[in-house]
Parts: structure tokens; C-alpha cells; sequence
């Protein structure tokens, strides 16, 4: 298991607090410590030699960050307390900077939106860029009321789900040992989803698309036994995990973002991009991003 320390994005904003909340129990429950990092942004300042030069702002000293200050006096506030605490202060751009750090992190967490941008946006620009880029898996918080549930039942307690969204393949062995290694650090039952298209179309000759109910009955057979093979090496190297398996046609990522409502956490994979060009993050782990109700955990796929 990594002993890279769980790394949690500050901004001093309610969204950030939610995500040091989170990170907190997931540092704890991995046995690792919490870096609490806020990006100090670069701006312009007018120089009378230099009108138009670009400086940094000098970056506080320790101790004298405010957004680290309050979020330390947060997480001390915590019923549990806060695990092992580290606080660092980092002069940059946080669209830029903020996926840099998953290069140092067995995780990523930050808010779905912080203080920039707009109030109305359901995820904001650094989360996104966290998510299609960083090296290590990126866990986004949500505000409660982006959708109805999610993250605890109606007396506060979890739901004891984490649910993952599987395609089969090779690459996706990285996210699905991250879902089962979550399941067993908190005793959940793992709720595997895995949607396809009714009816099933296959190109005719005739240059148009016909449905075959035959085609389709054998397509979800083929993928059930895909997913099965897929589950087995993760069933075997964890037995303690308590496996659900949900083959169902319809919209997978809207199938996700339904049973985010009574899951504690979602687990999706980030598809590679066929482009060498750019990073690229999948129609599916996106709109799960802007959707669910709960917290939502982006993995990088498997090499």
C-alpha cells in the first residue's frame, strides 16, 4: 500500500472545507498523513520601470498563510481530530499547478468549485484539469444539493457503498483495484456497473441500422462473462469485499449517477486518449463529475 501522504487542494472556501472533511477520514483510514496545499496565485503589478512585468506575490512563511491557518483550525475542530498534518504554501497558477501535485500523492482531493468562477457552474475548472490530468487518482467532493442524497443516509451515517463504473479492459484493472482496496478499507459492499446500449444496432449492408433482440441477448451474456473475468484476480486478492455486479442496459453514466444517490463514493475510470496530443477525460467520468451525489474518484487507466 502507498505511503504517499492523501493531498487536499485549500482555498478557504465551504467547498474546500467539505474536501479536508473527506480527505481527512481517507488519510486516517489509509494510514498516511494529510497535506493540506494552498496554490498562492501569480498577478500583475504595476512597476514604474517595468509597468507590464509579471511578478509572484511573495508567498507567506509558515504559519502565516490565512487559507492554511483556518483549514488547520478546521480539521482540529474535527470530532476525530485531524490525522498527521502537513501545510504547504505554493506560488502558481492552481489550473496548472494543482494536477502537478498528483505526481506526489497516493490521492488528490478537492472541492467541486472553489472561490473563482461562477456560482452556477456544478464543477469548476481546476477539478476538471485535476481530473483528465493528474498521475494519481483525483477524488472530487460535491456540495450537498447538487443532487438529491448521496455520501450519508437521512441519520447521517454512510451508506456502506462505494459503486464503480467498469467497462472491461486491460486499462481499466487500475480503477478496479482502487473501488475494491476502498471497499475493504471501510467495509462496504462494492456495487459493480456496467451498462449497454438496447437494442443493440449492427450496420447492415443496406447502409442503415437495424436492432437484432437476438444480437442483444448475446451481446449482454458476452459482457456479463467479461465483466466476471475482469472481477476474478480482484474477488481472489480481496475475499473481505462483499461484490454486487449490475449488468443492465441503459446510459452508463446515467446509471452512475442514479446509484450515486446511495453510495458513498463513485469510482470511474479515466479513458486514455487515442490522440498523443492533450489529455482527454471520458464522456462517462465527466458527466459523473457534474452529477453525482456523492464524492467521485477519477483514476488515471492502467499502462
Amino acid at each position: 500500500m502507498s505511503t504517499l501522504p492523501v493531498i487536499a487542494a485549500a482555498d478557504g472556501s465551504p467547498d474546500s472545507d467539505r474536501a479536508l472533511r473527506w480527505a481527512a477520514g481517507e488519510a486516517r483510514r489509509r494510514g498516511v498523513p494529510l497535506e493540506v496545499v494552498h496554490i498562492w496565485p501569480y498577478v500583475t503589478k504595476m512597476q514604474p520601470v517595468t509597468p507590464d512585468a509579471v511578478v509572484p506575490v511573495s508567498v507567506p512563511k509558515e504559519g502565516e498563510d490565512p487559507v492554511l491557518n483556518a483549514a488547520r483550525e478546521f480539521l482540529e475542530g474535527l470530532p476525530d481530530g485531524p490525522p498527521e498534518l502537513r501545510l504547504r504554501t505554493i506560488g502558481g497558477d492552481p489550473g496548472h499547478d494543482l494536477p502537478e501535485l498528483g505526481a506526489e500523492a497516493a490521492l488528490l482531493v478537492l472541492g467541486s468549485r472553489g472561490r473563482g468562477g461562477f456560482a452556477s457552474l456544478l464543477l469548476g475548472s481546476n477539478g476538471l484539469a485535476c481530473a483528465a490530468r493528474a498521475a494519481s487518482p483525483v477524488v472530487v467532493v460535491p456540495r450537498p444539493g447538487d443532487e438529491e442524497g448521496g455520501a450519508a443516509d437521512a441519520d447521517g451515517r454512510p451508506y456502506g457503498r462505494v459503486t464503480l463504473g467498469l467497462v472491461p479492459s486491460p486499462e481499466a484493472h487500475a480503477a478496479t483495484g482502487y473501488a475494491f482496496e476502498a471497499a475493504a478499507r471501510s467495509g462496504s459492499v462494492l456495487q459493480v456497473v456496467s451498462g449497454y446500449p438496447e437494442p443493440v444496432t449492427l450496420a447492415s449492408a443496406y447502409e442503415f441500422v437495424l436492432p437484432y433482440e437476438r444480437e442483444t441477448a448475446e451481446f449482454a451474456a458476452s459482457l456479463k462473462h467479461e465483466v466476471s473475468v475482469h472481477l476474478a484476480p480482484h474477488r481472489e486478492r480481496h475475499p473481505e469485499v462483499e461484490v454486487e455486479v449490475r449488468v443492465e442496459p441503459g446510459d452508463a453514466a446515467g446509471q452512475l449517477v442514479d446509484a450515486s444517490r446511495d453510495a458513498d463514493l463513485v469510482v470511474v475510470a479515466r479513458r486514455r486518449r487515442r490522440l498523443t496530443i492533450g489529455h482527454h477525460l471520458g464522456s462517462v467520468a465527466h458527466a459523473v463529475l457534474l452529477h453525482s451525489a456523492c464524492p467521485v474518484a477519477v483514476v488515471p487507466d492502467s499502462d
